[in-house]
């Protein structure tokens, strides 16, 4: 194989695929990139047996050829080459990938391509195309709540699924929950995504994809569904995933129905003082923070027995007298974070029982917080 590339081309392409693989890996070929020459450009894959990054990147190929190089030290080397210097890339049969650009030459052991891993496509039952910001927002609005707790494994990814919902159509929703709190968010479903099944996407595919999208303007993203597998296409990039098998929990039954007390408040003021009393809160009590709400005011306030009592109040709009409540401040800070109007909406119901948070207006995206002891 003897090839030349754009250095710049060649690092953009490497940031794509070489994040995927592990930096410890129990099989050696999995720390390694495939790099496939033909035809004027390069195919760059790399894998961690569940996710697949392909890209395809401009070259000269002087001399068709396929091998594999350690994915990482290929990207460091990469990155710090002069920007804008060709980048030539040779090997001869042996075990072993010279590089040179400018003065700087380096020589990468191989491994046989033979013995690297092919995550097998099989057939997409579903296929549809999305605006990349229309997928990216649906993550972003829903990734903190995915749960990091390995028993439930189900809860591990996001929820993707379609709804028809009267007046509103068939929809998009995306939802994750960690058993403390639940997010949802709902786009207009895309033609073609109707009818597809319930998957559930793990939390390093919808990283990755998130890292993917960020990138991206207003293109389109094409995605493909099966009963085991999903595939993302974005430009000249292909990620390729294994869903997560499992049955994602009945979230509907836990969305609160008829939380009637209703409190509004400036987003902005009550995500600073609820970060600024928790200040002094404590880890092992879970970093709680208590809600008292009495007839257009709403006092935040800690208790740490270690380190003292804090408190701070806030206008809002509410009518109830004497309402107490208490939350973990991170968790409500997570989801005041998500709320883009100028104020936020909560619906209590009591003490014990979940609070729902939403927007202003018919924003389609809600949250669900349990309540702790205070």
């Amino acid at each position: 194989m003897k090839i030349t590339l754009e250095r710049n081309h060649l690092l953009k392409s490497l940031g794509h695929v070489h994040r995927v693989v592990e930096r410890r890996n129990t099989y050696p070929i999995l720390a390694n990139v495939l790099l496939k020459a033909a035809d004027d450009r390069v195919e760059l894959r790399a894998t961690d047996l569940d996710i697949e990054v392909t890209e395809m990147v401009p070259a000269m190929v002087s001399t068709p050829g396929t091998t594999t190089v350690p994915a990482h030290t290929l990207y460091e080397i990469v990155r710090k080459l002069a920007d804008g210097s060709e980048v030539r890339l040779e090997t001869d049969g042996s075990d072993n990938m010279v590089l040179t650009s400018g003065r700087s030459r380096f020589n990468l052991a191989c491994l046989n391509p033979d013995s690297f891993p092919d995550l097998k496509s099989g057939s997409f039952g579903h296929e549809f195309q999305m605006p990349a910001p229309a997928l990216r927002e649906l993550i972003e609005r829903t990734q903190f709540a995915i749960s990091n707790e390995e028993t439930r494994y189900y809860l591990n990814g996001i929820y993707f699924h379609t709804v028809d919902v009267s007046n509103a159509g068939t929809l998009l929703r995306a939802v994750a929950t960690d058993g403390h709190r639940l997010a949802r968010a709902e786009i207009e479903a895309p033609a073609g995504s109707g009818g597809m099944p319930g998957i559930i996407v793990p939390k390093k595919t919808v990283g990755e994809v998130q890292k993917l999208l960020d990138g991206a303007a207003e293109e389109d993203v094409k995605v493909e569904v099966s009963d085991t597998k999903i595939r993302f296409s974005l430009g000249s990039v292909v990620l390729l995933s294994k869903l997560i098998e499992g049955t994602f929990p009945d979230y509907d039954r836990v969305t609160p129905k008829n939380n009637d007390k209703q409190m509004t408040v400036d987003r902005q003021s009550f995500a600073i003082a609820v970060d600024r009393v928790s200040t002094i809160a404590s880890e092992r009590g879970g970093k709680a923070v208590k809600l008292h709400a009495n007839e257009g005011m709403l006092e935040l306030s800690v208790t740490n027995p270690d380190h003292g009592t804090a408190s701070e109040e806030l206008p809002v709009e509410f009518e109830t007298e004497g309402f107490e409540i208490g939350f973990n401040a991170r968790y409500l800070l997570d989801i005041i974070g998500q709320i883009r109007s100028e104020n936020a909406i909560f619906l209590f119901n009591d003490a014990g029982s979940p609070t729902l948070v939403k927007e202003e207006g018919e924003a389609r995206a809600l949250y669900v917080l349990m309540p702790m002891r205070v």
